[in-house]
């Protein structure tokens, strides 16, 4: 069970940006599938990771999946990880795990301790995609719930991204919600996302305005780099905070945890080490009593089937990440793709991940380049 190839797919999935799969291929005839977390404009420095990184894993026992990462971070990077990397590491390490589940034939959930849930809460995002008006945003909202979902993740903060903003964007942000939660009553869960942005003084301004509409969450409120902001924040918001996506490896969650600046984290299984350290980061966040919320922007494919594997082997799990306009296109990559009911997912419990995709789909949805975008000038920016 060597390992023979590493192969990496770009795939444009018809929005947002392109998708990243890799196929591992072992001299038993095996394969297994992994994806990256990609960006838009940065799809290709990952891929170029994943290509230099495959050199060294061809030839060595498609089994030894710890060493491989442990050899990746201290000897390829020399301890040099960010998200290129970490992308590229992650989506090797699911495949090894597909491959691992495969060669036994059982589900890497059973590997991994066997399940806590049967089912996976899911949210939805992306669904608010074009809507520039809180009009906008509502009747697209009343749309997405009607499909049974129960939980909506969205960032009601016009662009660009800029860490003081006015008083008249903190209104847009509160016109936003509240018309959402209007149109969708008072049971449907709201996360609201912040994206990094703020610094704390706005953070905790807009989040005690907000506080009428009953937010299920208050998502990255200030960057998660500023430990110290984000614990600021926590005290003084009577909301609960996610913060999570823009760190990686159990090491750089480890100061969020003992500062006791978060309630719940959102690593990503694509870009945070893969498989096995998200697990971990997760059992060092049940020792701090803080939840677990997987986040994916990923495609509804692979990097959604590693994301209900641990979320079923993780007590403290709590919610998980379904980007709704990314699932045309997963139906057609995917051999049996993932359908939501009522708001959840079943996990899967087919050998390895449990997914397989369309070489020759994947072919026919290439790479592309989306259209730049549209750079503000200093005319454009605020006081």
């Amino acid at each position: 069970m060597k390992v023979t190839a590493v192969t990496p797919f770009i795939v444009d999935p018809g929005y947002g940006k392109n998708w990243l799969f890799v196929k591992v291929e072992t001299s038993d005839g095996l394969h297994g599938w992994g994806e990256c977390y990609t960006q838009a404009d940065r799809d290709q420095s990952i891929a170029a990771h994943l290509r230099q990184l495959g050199r060294y894993l061809v030839g060595r026992d498609a089994g030894h999946i710890r060493h491989f990462t442990h050899w990746a971070y201290h000897d390829f990077a020399s301890k040099r990880g960010a998200m290129d990397f970490w992308s590229a590491v992650s989506g090797i390490e699911q495949a090894l795990w597909d491959l691992a589940g495969k060669r036994l034939g059982v589900p890497v959930v059973s590997l991994l301790g066997g399940p806590c849930r049967e089912r996976i809460r899911v949210y939805a995002n992306g669904w608010y995609s074009g809507a520039k008006t809180p009009d906008a945003y509502a009747a697209k909202a009343k749309e997405t719930v009607a499909r049974g979902f129960s939980a909506l993740k969205f960032d009601p903060f016009p662009g660009p991204w800029r860490t003081h903003i006015s008083r008249d964007t903190e209104q847009q942000v509160v016109e936003t919600v509240r018309a959402v939660r209007d149109a969708v009553g008072p049971t449907v869960d709201l996360l609201i996302e912040v994206h990094r942005r703020l610094a704390p003084m706005h953070a905790v301004r807009v989040a005690r305005l907000l506080e009428p509409f009953d937010p299920f969450w208050y998502e990255e409120p200030v960057s998660a780099r500023d430990v110290g902001a984000l614990a600021e924040c926590r005290r003084e918001i009577r909301m609960p905070i996610v913060t999570g996506e823009e760190l990686y490896t159990r090491f750089e969650f480890r100061e969020v945890f003992e500062r006791r600046a978060a309630d719940i984290i959102n690593p990503d299984v694509c870009n945070v080490g893969g498989i096995e350290e998200l697990r971990e980061i997760a059992a060092m966040a049940e020792a701090y009593h803080v939840v677990v919320s997987p986040h994916n922007y990923n495609s509804t494919t692979v990097g959604l089937a590693a994301t209900l594997h641990v979320s079923a082997v993780i007590p403290n799990f709590l919610i998980t990440e379904y980007f709704v306009n990314f699932e045309s296109r997963a139906a057609e990559v995917a051999v049996n793709p993932f359908r939501v009911e009522r708001g959840y997912l079943p996990v899967p419990t087919a050998p390895g991940l449990g997914v397989e995709l369309r070489e020759d789909v994947l072919a026919r949805y290439a790479y592309r380049e989306f259209p730049s975008r549209t750079v503000p000038t200093p005319r454009d920016e605020g006081p």
